[in-house]
Parts: structure tokens; C-alpha cells; sequence
């Protein structure tokens, strides 16, 4: 089953010169859909890192970050439940 997928005329240019490039490094003639197909199973194999991009900004810290992150926590001995949380937040 085949479906249109509408672009701008930006993207739509990028595609002609991929499958420009395509053929004339491989030689070999593609289709745009194959083209699409191709990226979208790119995507799919880094879906964490596609998703990401997306988002505005930073979103996940470093690992030397959580590290810093956990060097400035120190235990105080007293043990805290729901209970006391409450208190402190609603009174």
C-alpha cells in the first residue's frame, strides 16, 4: 500500500539530491520511497537518539554530570516517609 507524504520544497529538493548522489556513487537508480524507507529503518535502529532530537534542548545529563550530581548529597541519618514530607510541604 503506497501513501503521499506531503514535504516542503526544501525537503523535497534534499531528497532529489540524495537520490542524485545514490546513483551517481553506486550506480544504481532508487526510488525516493526506498530512499524513505531506508531512513525511516535508520531511525527506528537509533529510535532513542531520533526521539531525542526532537526535543528542545538538553535533556538527559552526562555521566560525569550524575556523578558531580552525587558527590554533592550526603545521607543526614534520619530516615523520611511520606508521611513527613507531607508535613513539610502541606503543614
Amino acid at each position: 500500500m503506497s501513501t503521499a507524504v506531503k514535504m516542503d520544497e526544501e525537503a523535497k529538493s534534499k531528497l532529489e539530491e540524495l537520490q542524485a548522489e545514490i546513483r551517481l556513487k553506486t550506480g544504481k537508480k532508487v526510488t525516493q520511497q526506498a530512499i524513505l524507507t531506508q531512513l525511516i529503518e535508520s531511525a527506528v535502529d537509533s529510535r532513542t537518539e531520533f526521539v531525542d532530537s526532537f526535543r528542545d534542548g538538553k535533556t538527559s545529563l552526562s555521566e560525569t554530570e550524575i556523578q558531580q550530581f552525587n558527590e554533592g548529597t550526603i545521607a543526614s541519618g534520619v530516615e523520611t516517609d511520606e508521611e513527613d514530607i507531607d508535613d513539610v510541604l502541606y503543614g
